[in-house]
């Protein structure tokens, strides 16, 4: 197999907690060449201490945006053909780059690989999925990217604050760039009262990418009417 350049990204905002796991069970992954590369988003903890402690890391910092700003920040300062997200407070076991990686190489048409994951602490309200039983379903912070795809639909969209990981989903499957899941486990999955997707506002804004794309839609088949 190939072995292209793998970049993991990882925005970090008040994550001491969790960061110095996170960075370790990075650091272990059995596949090379791999590099980290982590945007600070404005911490006021120790969060910049932590990350400057890893010598192996490349580090951002920048003013506190959100995290589709540090996504891109990263992907942007990153090297990679492929791309994997990475959460500070998530952890991986050691053969993710390489299970994905492997997939993406051995299957050129396929733009986004996603895994399987497990909680380290499930909250108490998610629900199994009906297809792999997994609680809470597939996550999207599992996913490899081609930094193609990624650059086809201009990445993350930084007006979004939740759910711009499904936001950008719904972008490349629009551009037909297929997306594959794993059945493997590829990240470990920690629930706290910090999460994002534990304090999701009552109307998903995702609402407002499926709109975008209907109208799309229907603009080209308009377009399409008139010729």
């Amino acid at each position: 197999m190939s072995t292209p350049l793998v970049s993991a990204i990882m925005p970090v905002y008040n994550a001491e907690e969790f960061l110095d796991a996170a960075i370790a069970s990075a650091l272990d992954q059995n596949y090379e060449p791999f590099e980290i590369v982590a945007c600070d988003d404005g911490s006021s903890d120790r969060s910049p201490a932590i990350l400057a402690a890893y010598p192996e890391l490349q580090v951002l910092r920048q003013d506190n945006q959100g995290p589709s700003a540090a996504r891109n920040a990263a992907i942007a300062a990153s090297q990679g053909e492929f791309v994997a997200m990475f959460d500070a407070d998530d952890v991986w076991p050691p053969n993710r780059v390489t299970l994905q990686a492997r997939y993406l190489v051995e299957h050129p048409q396929v733009g986004c690989v996603l895994g399987r994951q497990r909680w380290i602490n499930p909250p108490p309200w998610v629900r199994r999925d009906a297809v792999y039983g997994e609680l809470d379903g597939i996550p999207l912070v599992s996913a490899m990217y081609r930094r193609t795809a990624l650059e086809a639909v201009s990445s993350f969209a930084t007006d979004f604050k939740h759910s711009e990981d499904m936001d950008l989903l719904v972008r490349l499957r629009a551009a037909g760039i297929e997306i594959a899941i794993l059945p493997e486990v590829v990240v470990y999955r920690r629930f706290h009262g910090g999460n994002l997707t534990a304090n999701t506002p009552e109307v998903s804004p995702l609402l407002r990418s499926l709109r975008q794309k209907l109208a799309a839609e229907r603009s080209t088949s308009t377009e399409a009417g008139r010729e």
